[in-house]
């Protein structure tokens, strides 16, 4: 009888112990989490700021075009990589409003970012693509999800190939922006996933990297 109360008690406190393990361990994962999604919002925020001065300091500026067109590429392939981290860290956790409003924030940054973009290409009259990739983030069908898949691992292998040709902007087209909203508007796209190159040509039905690529010459 003491034998089976000894093991019930071993098990009680191992129990205890495993618990307190497994809440100490949560603990940190969400504040290291916290700890990130603060530090993506100080980050955006300060390249917020910076690319609403270039924007601004355009109107009444010379500006040398071989430093603006180098600080533009090297920006799009800052966010380009920071886009692909961002998606890694939202597949690995849950969906909550941080991670959402971050999203959010992000979205605003490559659309200004766009918007500096085709300034720069009309202003110093260069020719790099811009390729923006709208995409259904919020609940995106089964249908969707596998489209979308295709359409980024196309864009993926043309980003590697074609390195500073193209500016890849990714931005999703149902994050309740009114200022998404209003572009998706003037350029006419009424379903996502889509692609917009160049402002010109709006791509909705891709089946081979050839319909993406016939653009880009």
């Amino acid at each position: 009888m003491k034998s089976q109360k000894y093991i019930f008690l071993q098990a009680l406190v191992l129990t205890v112990i495993v618990f307190n393990i497994g809440i100490f361990f949560g603990y940190q994962l969400e504040s290291s989490r916290v700890d990130r999604i603060n530090d993506w919002y100080l980050q955006s925020d300060i390249e917020l700021l910076d690319q609403k001065i270039q924007r601004d300091a355009f109107s009444f500026l010379d500006f040398d075009c071989e430093l603006l067109i180098q600080e533009n590429i090297d920006f799009a392939d800052r966010i380009y990589i920071e886009a692909q981290k961002i998606d890694k860290f939202e597949k690995a956790n849950r969906m909550g409003d941080e991670i959402i409003m971050q999203h959010k924030r992000y979205d605003l940054l490559r659309t200004l970012f766009w918007i500096n973009s085709i300034e720069i290409k009309n202003k110093c009259n260069s020719d790099y693509h811009n390729v923006v990739y709208f995409y259904d983030y919020d609940e995106p069908s089964i249908g969707q999800k596998s489209e979308q898949k295709f359409f980024a691992n196309l864009l993926f292998e043309l980003k590697q190939e074609m390195g500073r040709e193209i500016m890849l902007i990714p931005i999703a087209g149902d994050n309740d922006l009114p200022s998404i909203r209003l572009l998706l508007e003037i350029y006419g796209i009424t379903e996502l996933p889509a692609i917009l190159i160049d402002e010109k040509i709006v791509l909705t039905d891709i089946e081979k990297r050839e319909d993406i690529e016939k653009y880009l010459d």
